[in-house]
């Protein structure tokens, strides 16, 4: 990619968690720091933590105010030569007594916001590094995230298809970040059913801060795909594979509970 060494590097969810930990990465690298995300008093607090860092308040679902961000952004910095999806929501809850709102807002959220974002970005961007924040829950369905699991399948959908039409301009990665210490996985734990606990127990906490040097080291390569920890290598080589017995697995769980 030429300059991308130099170019600005824009982050959504970038107060916190994953998004933050990218861009501090990023900034130490010399890279000029754009960052969106919806809690403007998290972003002023974030972007005074590394130096040549902005902070670009806006909800990623209403598409008019993430295409004025990232329109204000390119005004300020520059076209980005990193442009970097990761704005997400999670609400699990069981499906017949979740409301449909929990369902579109984090389709809205998870795809339809990852969507306006790399469509601005890559507008303006000629060549880069596009990347695309999905999780583990996009291999296969996992009892309780029936309102998220199908934004972060699609968002799979989105990338397998950029990947394609985009190359060789712009170099295209998608993550699935394992469990990570994050005040987005604090908040699931609020409406996580007791059955979605006991699936998802056992896989290891990361912290931000190693998933981002994970994902930046397989995006620097050109990589498509970046899964961090056995867990997630083994879903993404093998999930097809395993669809069955993972099924029966979650099923086993779901007796369990019911009885």
């Amino acid at each position: 990619m030429t300059g991308t060494a130099t170019r600005p590097a824009f982050i959504t969810g970038g107060s916190s968690g994953i998004g933050l930990a990218l861009a501090r990465q990023l900034s130490a690298r010399g890279h000029p720091v754009a960052l969106f995300a919806r809690n403007a008093d998290r972003l002023t607090d974030a972007v005074a933590s590394m130096p040549n860092a902005r902070a670009y308040p806006c909800d990623v679902a209403d598409r008019a105010a993430c295409e004025a961000a990232v329109a204000q952004a390119i005004a300020d910095f520059g076209a980005p030569g990193w442009a970097i999806a990761n704005a997400g929501i999670a609400e699990p809850g069981e499906f017949m007594s979740q409301d449909i709102a929990a369902h579109e807002a984090q389709m809205q959220t998870n795809y339809m916001g990852a969507l306006y974002f790399a469509k601005a970005c890559a507008d303006a961007m000629g060549d880069g590094r596009l990347v695309f924040v999905s999780s583990g829950a996009a291999f296969f369905g996992i009892y309780g995230y029936s309102a998220y699991a199908p934004s972060k399948f699609a968002l799979r959908g989105l990338a397998e298809v950029l990947r394609v039409e985009l190359a060789p301009r712009i170099s295209v990665t998608l993550a699935y970040p394992p469990d990570t210490d994050t005040p987005q996985l604090a908040a699931e734990a609020r409406t996580k059913p007791a059955v979605t606990k006991a699936i998802t127990a056992g896989g290891g906490l990361w912290t931000p801060e190693n998933v981002a040097a994970a994902i930046l080291k397989r995006a620097d390569k050109g990589r498509f795909t970046v899964a961090p920890g056995a867990q997630m290598t083994a879903l993404l080589w093998l999930h097809s594979l395993a669809a069955p017995a993972l099924r029966a697995w979650q099923s086993g769980i779901v007796r369990k509970h019911r009885r």
